[in-house]
């Protein structure tokens, strides 16, 4: 059975958006798409949707009533995803932690500015199994990423997937590396009976980092009035497995 899904965000389909947009489309997932700049519409609501991927798209593009219709969605069992970037959870425009989105996605959001930028490696680290993850090889090919939101998960949450901060330093001719911060990265949970997730770095340059070619091959993907995309498969894998995850009723 054919699942259908709603991308809001990433800026425009031929820009950031591409990539989501282009994976999606490499995996014949079917998916309709709003701009970042665009006013939440009411007839989305209208439609049936299993899944609703919010990715740099600002809360205030919703309105009251409609993030309560959205809430009742999910409760339903639609998953909710939630990618991270400066106009996602509270982020630098993103708004989210004063909605009932807060209630809604597995985390807990801080009251101002969660962005964190990495000038050093900050690796993605497997903290438990999930059919998300499972199949992907984080501890033989450990992946990095360049910035993130900041969070906590809630305590009925799963933490899958942890960013752990590396400084560098040389001690004589060697080259030592200190492990410093460990964040949230991929955290998922419920609401009703819909599933939900999030992902506290984003799924496009520039934050991604080298994980967007994170794979031992090369998958290719463009969708209908976006830019071509070239990616690390495990990369690709990695996000179809979590769309789909959240696709499938409990």
């Amino acid at each position: 059975m054919s699942h259908r899904i709603l991308y809001a965000g990433d800026t425009a389909l031929n820009q950031q958006a591409s990539y989501l947009a282009g994976v999606m489309s490499h995996y014949a997932l079917d998916f309709d798409y709003l701009a970042s700049d665009k006013a939440f519409p009411d007839a989305l609501l209208v439609r049936h949707y299993d899944a609703v991927i919010l990715s740099d798209y600002p809360a205030a593009h919703f309105s009251v009533e409609q993030t309560e219709a959205m809430a009742e969605k999910i409760r339903g069992g639609t998953g909710l995803f939630m990618i991270g970037g400066w106009e996602s959870f509270t982020g630098f425009g993103g708004g989210y932690q004063d909605t009932l989105f807060a209630e809604i996605l597995p985390v807990c959001m801080k009251r101002s500015d969660d962005r964190v930028n990495f000038s050093s490696p900050c690796l993605i680290l497997r903290e438990q199994g999930h059919e998300i993850t499972d199949l992907l090889p984080f501890e033989q090919s450990i992946p990095a990423i360049g910035g993130l939101n900041a969070m906590e998960a809630k305590r009925d949450a799963s933490v899958l997937l942890s960013a752990a901060e590396f400084k560098a330093a040389r001690n004589g001719g060697a080259i030592d590396f200190q492990k410093g911060r460990t964040f949230p990265l991929l955290v998922v949970g419920r609401y009703g009976l819909g599933k939900t997730a999030a992902f506290a770095s984003d799924v496009a340059p520039h934050w991604v980092g080298p994980f967007v070619d994170w794979g031992q091959e090369r998958i290719t993907g463009r969708a209908n009035g976006a830019e071509s995309i070239e990616v690390g498969n495990w990369y690709a894998e990695f996000f179809r497995n979590i769309i789909g995850w959240l696709c499938i009723k409990p």
